[in-house]
C-alpha cells in the first residue's frame, strides 16, 4: 500500500521505501562492472573526491524523493560515505531506509586493477564481524541486513548456524533479507521461503533477464518485500549499452532506454522498490524519469530477453572499470 508521501511497506518487515531506491554499489568504490564507470568519475577517485560526488548524487536523490539506500560491506566506503551524508543532513533514523549486505569483504585496496575486488565468504564469523561494522558506521539508521549473493551452491541457507543468528537477529527487531545472483536464482529464493526467516529478497531482474519473476511473485505473496537489482543490467540497458533494439525503440519512442527498462521493472505487480544505480546527478535524473512513464510498456521489449546461462556469462565477462 501506497502513502500519500509515494511510500509503501516493504513487504512484512514494514520498512517505508520509495518505489525507487539508490544503490550504493558504484559509488562507493572506484572500480565496478558498470558500463563506463570509469568515465563517469572522471578520474577522481581519490577518497575524499568520491565522498563529495557521492555526497551530491545522495542529496539529488534525497530530494527528489528517494527513501531507500542500500549499501554492503565490500562496496568500498559506501556505507561510510552514507553515514557521513546522514550525519550532515542531520536525519534521524527512520527517516530513509537503510539496508546493507554481510558475505563480501572489500580487497581492492582503493585500485581499479586490484587483482581481486573482494573475497565471498557466508560464515557466521563472517555474518557477525561484518554486522559490527555495518552497526558501527550506520548505527541505529540500519534496519535491513542481507547475506550477499546467497546461492544454493553456497550453502549458506542450509549453514544452521548462519540460519540461527538470523533468526537471532530478527527477533531484535532488525529485518533480515537476502540477495540472489546468477541464473538458477528462482530456487534460491524458493529455498530461502522454506527457512521462514526472511523479510525481504533482493534479485536481478531486468528486460534481458526475468527468470526470477514467477519466484518473485510468490516470495512477495508470501509477504516479503521485493527490491530489484542490475535493472539496468551493469548498464547494458542504457545508452552506453549493447541492445540494439532497445536503442532504437528508445530513439523512435523519444524516451531514454534506462527509463524504459527502470519502468518495466517497477511495472512489475510483485517489485516493490527498484533500485538505481546510478553514479552522477544527469544518470540519477534520467533514471527517475521512469516514475513518469508510470506502468507504460512497450510491447518491443518482450523480445528483450535472453537465456539465463547466457545473461550470467555477459555479465561474468564484464571488466572492472
Amino acid at each position: 500500500m501506497t502513502n500519500e508521501r509515494g511510500l509503501r511497506r516493504l513487504g512484512r518487515s514494514g520498512l517505508p521505501v520509495s518505489r525507487l531506491g539508490l544503490g550504493l554499489a558504484a559509488l562507493g568504490r572506484p572500480g565496478y562492472i558498470n558500463v563506463g564507470h570509469h568515465g563517469d568519475l572522471a578520474g577522481r577517485t581519490e577518497v575524499e573526491a568520491m565522498e563529495g560526488h557521492a555526497s551530491t548524487v545522495l542529496d539529488t536523490a534525497y530530494e527528489a524523493g528517494v527513501r531507500y539506500f542500500d549499501a554492503a560491506r565490500s562496496y568500498g566506503k559506501a556505507e561510510a560515505f552514507l553515514a557521513s551524508w546522514l550525519e550532515h543532513r542531520a536525519l534521524p533514523p527512520g527517516t530513509v531506509t537503510v539496508g546493507s549486505k554481510w558475505g563480501y569483504t572489500y580487497t581492492a585496496g582503493w585500485r581499479v586493477d586490484a587483482e581481486r575486488h573482494e573475497v565471498k565468504d557466508l560464515s557466521v564469523t563472517t555474518l557477525r564481524r561484518q554486522l559490527a561494522e555495518s552497526r558501527d558506521l550506520l548505527g541505529s539508521h540500519l534496519s535491513l541486513y542481507q547475506i550477499h549473493s546467497a546461492t544454493l551452491e553456497s550453502g549458506v541457507l542450509d549453514d544452521r548456524a548462519v540460519l540461527e543468528e538470523l533468526r537471532r537477529l530478527r527477533e531484535t527487531g532488525l529485518a533480515i533479507g537476502l540477495t540472489v545472483t546468477g541464473p538458477h536464482q528462482a530456487q534460491t529464493i524458493e529455498r530461502a521461503l522454506e527457512t521462514r526467516i526472511f523479510d525481504t529478497v533482493q534479485a536481478t531482474w531486468n528486460l534481458l533477464e526475468r527468470s526470477a519473476g514467477p519466484m518473485l511473485a510468490e516470495a512477495h505473496a508470501a509477504g516479503l518485500g521485493v527490491i530489484v537489482k542490475e535493472a539496468l543490467a551493469n548498464g547494458r540497458l542504457t545508452l552506453r549499452g549493447d541492445v540494439p533494439a532497445l536503442l532504437e525503440l528508445s530513439e523512435r519512442r523519444a524516451v531514454a532506454p534506462d527509463a524504459v527498462a527502470l519502468a518495466s521493472a517497477l511495472a512489475q505487480p510483485w517489485a516493490d522498490v527498484v533500485l538505481s544505480g546510478a553514479t552522477t546527478v544527469e544518470t540519477l535524473r534520467s533514471n527517475l524519469t521512469a516514475l513518469e512513464l508510470g506502468e507504460e510498456l512497450y510491447p518491443e521489449v518482450g523480445a528483450l530477453a535472453e537465456e539465463p546461462e547466457r545473461y550470467w556469462e555477459e555479465r561474468a565477462a564484464l571488466q572492472w572499470n
